[in-house]
């Protein structure tokens, strides 16, 4: 009786038949393979009929081979037969491209009959076993542990050095490598196994190569090396105090005319850079000037991904405060700036974040930048982008770091003129904590140095009545109250804006706030609420 669905509808009603037993007669010689010493010349040619007829319809052939309960014959063929083995594993590479095949191969234990085949020194069988074990895999983190414990990854890793050569069989490694480094546990295992010497050389191997295939394996190596830096532990270890080989590679990639490895070199340094220690040692090494002159490379039409990780790095390097001094001491927010012209958001975004972490606690740089007019216009020019959030928000908070850190009266003289104080006045009304909490600082520093002018712009945005919403929204953050009441005391110098204070009736908001939950905001409250006091005894007209 032909199994149901054999019989090829598409051939004429004799030859449909005749495949179907064809094929019969081959499932049948496969599973009587190791139990009553089939002819390996058989089983080669039933081998090749199940090859062809996986090629002629994958999805049917797929499913009847599970169904014919052939699979546990080809996990006996592994095991067994070395002169079927090679074309046994061809036939698993294949049937695995099919998703739903790959339950009921790791059920007939094929996956660890293929295991050992990863020893061999033969091409096409590492070839065959490394794609089929690749696909039954896929995705599959428990069984891939599995892997790791027989030793997997030292036969993949020897499987990339031994043939270098062979590009089908390095992008076969590459990929089951890749699999197992998304698995954070793993990815020790794989750098233990100095995975990483081997990909550092691929990349040199093919760095002036233009082909396709080429393209696609130094694009894999490098996002392997990128995995394994994610892993806190691993990244450690593979820096190693700059010693490290990818690490001593990184100064090639960046000066290097392919934009990949540039991209692989900025990506490690930051991630290299996600801690203070590594920071302050690649600054000593002279890493940051190298990624400089990469940056001035891609000014004009240059590639965004390089621009954006390149900053990336360069933002990170800049965290640790003695790094900050260093890097300006070396005239890196004067070379940083060449950026300024450029027209593309994401790297626009980058060199805002980079510029705003080079100036916190740096008054002096906060200084020479709050006062260059060109620099402040484009600033400026970005705090109004409306296509891009990110863009705008991160320009308002340097604008406002530049206030706050430089405590500069010309500072605020310049940010005036250049129209950045209406900028800040909006800022107040964000949806963001940290960067209402950042303009209210800002102002009230830029009242407290020269209310006179900047009034002007206050009362033209309407600046108390903002202050008072945020004063009596009983979901605004305890922190964001205070600071506003801060900002408050600093305006009470002008005559007119204490007349506006009036005219909302702020003292009875203030009031209120004396009842709050949190003691920081009641004693602002208490303090606000003497000082408009004291003032109204010398005023007649003020809070009467």
């Amino acid at each position: 009786m032909v199994p149901e669905g054999l019989i090829n509808p598409t051939a004429p009603e004799g030859a449909a038949l005749f495949h179907a037993e064809s094929l019969c007669q081959h499932f049948e010689c496969l599973k009587l393979c190791g139990e009553e010493g089939e002819d390996e010349k058989q089983i080669m040619q039933s081998l090749n009929v199940v090859l062809l007829s996986l090629d002629e319809d994958m999805q049917k052939s797929a499913k009847l081979l599970t169904d014919y309960d052939v699979l546990p014959a080809l996990a006996r063929i592994l095991k067994t037969s070395q002169t079927c083995a090679e074309k046994a594993a061809q036939v698993l590479a294949e049937l695995t491209k099919n998703e739903e095949t790959r339950k009921p191969c790791i059920e007939a234990g094929l996956v660890m009959a293929l295991v050992p085949l990863l020893q061999s020194s033969d091409e096409e069988m590492l070839l065959h076993a490394g794609r089929a074990i690749g696909r039954i895999c896929y995705e599959n983190n428990e069984l891939q542990e599995q892997l790791v414990g027989m030793d997997v990854i030292n036969s993949l890793v020897r499987m990339l050095s031994n043939f270098p050569e062979n590009d089908p069989l390095v992008r076969v490694g590459l990929l089951a490598l890749s699999n197992l480094a998304d698995l954070e546990p793993l990815k020790m295992q794989l750098v233990d196994a100095s995975v990483q010497e081997t990909l550092c050389d691929i990349l040199q191997r093919l760095q002036d190569s233009s082909q396709t295939e080429d393209m696609c394996t130094m694009k894999s190596s490098s996002d392997l090396i990128v995995s394994l830096l994610l892993g806190d532990e691993s990244m450690q270890k593979l820096f190693d105090n700059g010693n490290g080989v990818v690490y001593q590679n990184i100064q090639t990639w960046l000066t290097s005319q392919h934009t990949l490895l540039q991209m692989t070199g900025a990506l490690a340094i930051a991630n290299f850079a996600r801690n203070d220690s590594n920071c302050v040692r690649m600054v000593q090494l002279g890493v940051v000037h190298q990624l400089l002159d990469l940056l001035e490379q891609h000014v004009e039409n240059g590639d965004v991904a390089v621009q954006h990780a390149a900053l990336s790095a360069l933002r990170n390097l800049a965290i640790p405060v003695m790094n900050k001094v260093k890097m300006l001491e070396e005239g890196v927010a004067d070379r940083i700036q060449m950026l300024l012209r450029t027209e593309m958001p994401p790297v626009q975004f980058k060199l805002l974040g980079t510029l705003r972490m080079l100036t916190d606690g740096q008054a002096d740089t906060a200084r020479i930048l709050g006062q260059d007019p060109k620099f402040l216009a484009r600033l400026v020019q970005w705090c109004e982008v409306k296509d891009h959030i990110g863009v705008r928000g991160e320009a308002n908070r340097l604008l406002a770091s530049l206030l706050r850190h430089s405590k500069s009266a010309e500072v605020v003289k310049a940010i005036q003129k250049a129209k950045g104080v209406k900028h800040l006045v909006s800022m107040t009304t964000s949806e963001h904590a940290i960067m209402q909490n950042e303009a209210l600082i800002a102002l009230a520093i830029a009242s407290a140095i020269n209310l006179e002018i900047v009034e002007e712009v206050f009362k033209e945005a309407d600046l108390i009545s903002i202050l008072l919403k945020v004063l009596q929204d009983e979901s605004m953050g305890p922190e964001v109250k205070y600071n506003s009441m801060g900002l408050l005391c600093s305006l009470l110098d002008s005559d007119d804006l204490r007349k506006e204070m009036e005219a909302v009736n702020m003292k009875e908001t203030l009031e209120k706030l004396c009842g709050h939950s949190n003691s920081n905001v009641v004693k602002q409250a208490n303090s606000v609420l003497q000082i408009l006091a004291n003032a109204s005894q010398s005023s007649d007209h003020f809070f009467a």
